[in-house]
């Protein structure tokens, strides 16, 4: 099921695919657990920011995330979703904030996403693959 005002920002932006949003929510959550950031339910916004993750950080989870779920198609899949660099991240996500679907810190802009990583290198480089098991791993080359 579509999200109304995710659907609404597409049609408002359309750099960017519906999918690229719902991946976003998705690294945030992944990030969160690979940081211990995860908030306990019924979280209060005003008490967020010992769980609060910068622009770079979700960048890096974002990139752990679509090696994890796509390998060595991640590269091809933010194409087709309109990511080419690390700024179109820090785009999707002050969108969302726009629309009151993420918030941010005083602290928090879009210069925190500039240049974060080169994303074609970063997700081309640092893969194995295991041939006993047929799954992919990424070596960490950051």
């Amino acid at each position: 099921m579509r999200h109304p005002k995710i659907a609404e920002i597409v049609r408002q932006d359309p750099r960017y695919a519906y999918e690229a949003y719902e991946f976003v929510f998705e690294g945030l959550a992944h990030t969160q657990r690979l940081l211990n950031r995860v908030p306990p339910s019924g979280l209060r916004s005003e008490d967020e920011n010992p769980y609060h993750v910068a622009g770079q950080e979700l960048v890096r989870g974002l990139c752990d995330l679509a090696l994890r779920e796509y390998g060595f198609l991640a590269p091809t899949v933010f194409k087709l979703w309109g990511i080419r660099s690390t700024d179109d991240f820090g785009e999707i996500v002050f969108n969302l904030i726009d629309h009151q679907l993420l918030s941010k810190t005083e602290q928090d802009s879009r210069e925190d996403f500039h240049n974060v990583l080169d994303l074609e290198t970063f997700l081309r480089e640092g893969f194995t693959v295991r041939l006993e098991d047929n799954s992919w791993r990424k070596t960490d080359k950051t």
